[in-house]
């Protein structure tokens, strides 16, 4: 499978086995063997979610390059491996794009925390990430996705979707309409920030969940931070959001029984801490920003959820009628909790800073 794509690459020697691996659902990932015994991975990148896969590849090969320049582990940050024309991925026609990464040898991968301390170290693979790419031009880079955490730009939409009502499902879903519009200011305030320049910015990861975290097998501690396809200029406080949005929540992401949802105060307090140490470099502003990140990114998603499932369920994927609509209440009822434990949100970061 795929060995016409592999011999395309400057590997070590001739592939002998080419099997699908991991847990991913964007794009296609397989783990390669070599007649050496030395492993590769191999991806097929999806156009459908990186419509421009050149200037994604080059966000890559821009960083991992960096990143290297900051470490002397070759397990610090992956290595893209290039083809035979010395190029960063391998274009093959329409849907057709591929790229080989060295293989994190020693590594482990864990779909979730298991204990606070899984927590704690994916909270210093990412602000280590964000410490060694502070000198990195972070306006150079390509946005992979347009406006990602651009929260104005997506009440924009939301708005859109809201007036064209195409699904005739406002009218049932008006407390959650409502939340919606009535925190869009506070969602608006880190773009503002932004914009006066109050924050500088960053080259941010945007995906920062622990299964994007190689540990190492032996000690358990952060190899390096994998899945750089979302890696474009943004604010600390959004890696630093998003982790709490998922990491320190008490429920899944589309539990039904709300009075289950809330932020654990001590998970934010073990990444505040773990994120402070491995990231010193932060501004004063932009730590007094970080709770607001987090509000802001769950805030974001709620809207997100809301947003699809009033246009009819187009992005996320769904396994039943209200799926999204369960998703969108969980996170309000996380902004909501973050609300009513800002204070000592605030104090936790100014302790630990």
């Amino acid at each position: 499978m795929h060995f016409d794509v592999l011999a395309r690459f400057q590997l070590d020697a001739p592939a002998v086995s080419c099997e699908r691996y991991g847990c991913g659902h964007i794009n296609e990932t397989y783990l390669v063997v070599t007649e050496s015994g030395r492993r590769y991975i191999l991806q097929k990148i999806s156009n459908r979610a990186f419509p421009d896969v050149a200037g994604l590849q080059e966000n890559i090969s821009a960083v991992t390059e960096f990143l290297h320049t900051q470490t002397d582990d070759p397990y610090g940050a992956l290595t893209l491996i290039p083809t035979d024309e010395g190029k960063v991925w391998l274009h093959l026609g329409e849907n057709s794009d591929w790229r080989v990464y060295d293989f994190i040898e020693g590594s482990i991968c864990l779909q979730k925390p298991e204990t606070a301390e899984d927590f704690y170290q994916s909270a210093i693979a990412f602000g280590t990430f964000q410490q060694q790419l502070a000198g990195f031009p972070a306006h150079t880079l390509h946005e992979t996705i347009k406006n990602f955490h651009n929260t104005p730009d997506r009440y924009r939409i939301f708005k859109e979707v809201l007036a064209k009502d195409v699904m005739g499902r406002a009218k049932d879903v008006q407390p959650e309409i409502d939340f919606a519009l009535a925190h869009e200011e506070m969602g608006s305030r880190l773009v503002g920030l932004l914009n006066e320049g109050k924050l500088p910015l960053r080259v941010t990861h945007n995906d920062t969940k622990l299964n994007n975290v190689m540990l190492s097998e032996s000690e358990r501690k952060p190899l390096c931070v994998i899945d750089l396809d979302t890696t474009m200029p943004g604010l600390s406080a959004y890696d630093f959001g998003d982790s709490i949005r998922f990491g320190a929540a008490t429920a899944a992401e589309d539990e039904k029984d709300l009075s289950k949802m809330e932020m654990d105060l001590e998970l934010f307090r073990t990444f505040t801490r773990g994120f402070l140490k491995a990231c010193p470099g932060l501004t004063g502003e932009e730590r007094k920003a970080l709770p607001l990140g987090a509000m802001t990114m769950t805030l974001e998603c709620g809207v997100r959820f809301l947003t699809d499932y009033l246009d009819g369920d187009h992005y996320f994927g769904i396994h039943y009628p209200d799926h999204n609509l369960d998703r969108c209440r969980t996170q309000f009822k996380l902004v909501t909790d973050m609300e009513a434990k800002w204070d000592e949100m605030m104090k936790i970061v100014e302790e630990e800073g």
